[in-house]
């Protein structure tokens, strides 16, 4: 295989790289749970083989309750799981040789770098490790979103509808002043310096 190589497609990627899965450390870096990685994992590899396994996710991607159950029920079966409230893009890291990079979709099929150069696979880690360390257990995230976390779906569907902010409030049984400070909240957890963008995030989420 080449130093790096972009295959085009999940099927191709498998075909031509599923072998490198088989290792012992796996660091995965996602904005949602939903990652190509983990609705195909059951075709690749070993799991048993696997004695470290990582995930880092968006803070964002954590505000759905279904979805951190979801990674709890990963904490509980082993994996490290950390937050942070950066962008992160889709990577793999699969021991310290090979690194797996997801494209876009806006040109139909989904392409991946599968990357082999050891430059490339030193800096990408050396990044990851960055995040890690700066990203939240998830228990210490879990105790910070303890309160914001019930109200989100129903933030998220007044600023959907384009409820005033008084009305909003009465509808989730809030002040004024508690809704708008649980607004900025959320709107810190998404990464997004306005309303509109919240939504507009909130959307490509699926979480309204």
């Amino acid at each position: 295989m080449d130093l790096i190589e972009v295959v085009h497609g999940e099927r191709e990627l498998f075909e031509r790289a599923g072998h490198l899965f088989d290792v012992d450390e796996i660091a995965c870096a996602a904005n949602t749970l939903f990652t190509w990685w983990k609705t195909n994992a059951r075709s690749i590899g070993d799991p048993r083989r696997v004695k470290r396994l990582r995930k880092l996710f968006r803070l964002s991607a954590m505000l759905d309750p279904s979805w951190s159950q979801q990674a709890h029920v990963m904490a509980e079966h082993g994996a490290e799981v950390r937050v942070t409230p950066d962008d992160l893009h889709e990577t793999l890291l699969l021991g310290d040789r090979f690194v797996i990079m997801a494209g876009d979709t806006s040109r139909g099929e989904r392409s991946y770098s599968v990357i082999s150069a050891p430059k490339a696979v030193r800096g990408i880690h050396a990044l990851y490790e960055a995040a890690w360390r700066a990203a939240s257990p998830l228990e210490v995230h879990d105790a910070s979103m303890v309160e914001l976390r019930p109200l989100t779906p129903g933030i998220l569907t007044a600023l959907n509808d384009g409820l005033t902010d008084e009305a909003a409030a009465r509808a989730l049984g809030l002040s004024l002043r508690t809704y708008r400070r649980r607004v900025a909240e959320l709107m810190a957890a998404m990464g997004a310096t306005s309303r509109f963008q919240a939504g507009s995030r909130a959307r490509e989420l699926g979480l309204v």
